[in-house]
């Protein structure tokens, strides 16, 4: 897609690799999301449905969605936000919450979920990792990764009876 270009890849996610890109139409910097090559038909559909929940939620405390397509290989992609600083998980690894980050932390996360819930949306993997600080800074939390989210449109269950999707220690 002639939108968007990758400048460099900064990781990987449980489908695909994010990318640091320019959208092309404002000029911003933007974290693109590409499904793997290798992608099955399953984590294809679970992409896709990733895109349409992000695509339909707006919240201070969701990364923001900005646009999708197909790439020029063929992989669907999104692009999101792009955000600078650290996830919660890296943060803690430095120094523990105090109890007020800590509250003001649960109340963003609290926000985000409940303006997702408010549209039918249960994430399913919260976890520190998904928990971004942008600036480093807990009253800029962002909530990321719907790539196992739940919908109430789905038409047919994301996951087989008995299969287990999630990060087993945040279940």
């Amino acid at each position: 897609m002639d939108r968007f270009t990758i400048e460099a890849r900064v990781g990987s996610g449980g489908m695909g690799d994010i990318y640091r890109g320019i959208d092309r139409e404002t000029n911003q910097v933007v974290a693109i999301k590409l499904l793997r090559p290798t992608a099955s038909p399953s984590e294809r559909t679970r992409f896709a449905r990733e895109i349409a929940i992000l695509a339909d939620l707006r919240h201070p405390n969701i990364v923001q969605y900005v646009g999708h397509g197909t790439w020029q290989d063929g992989r669907l992609f999104f692009a999101m936000e792009w955000l600078d600083g650290v996830d919660l998980e890296e943060r803690m690894q430095h120094a523990p919450l105090t109890v007020q980050e800590s509250l003001a932390l649960v109340r963003r996360a609290a926000d985000a979920l409940g303006a997702a819930h408010e549209r039918g949306i249960v994430h399913r993997d919260i976890k520190p990792s998904n928990l971004f600080l942008v600036g480093g800074e807990i009253e800029q939390a962002k909530l990321l990764d719907f790539g196992i989210a739940r919908s109430r449109q789905a038409t047919r269950p994301a996951t087989r009876t008995g299969m287990l999707l999630g990060t087993p220690g945040y279940i």
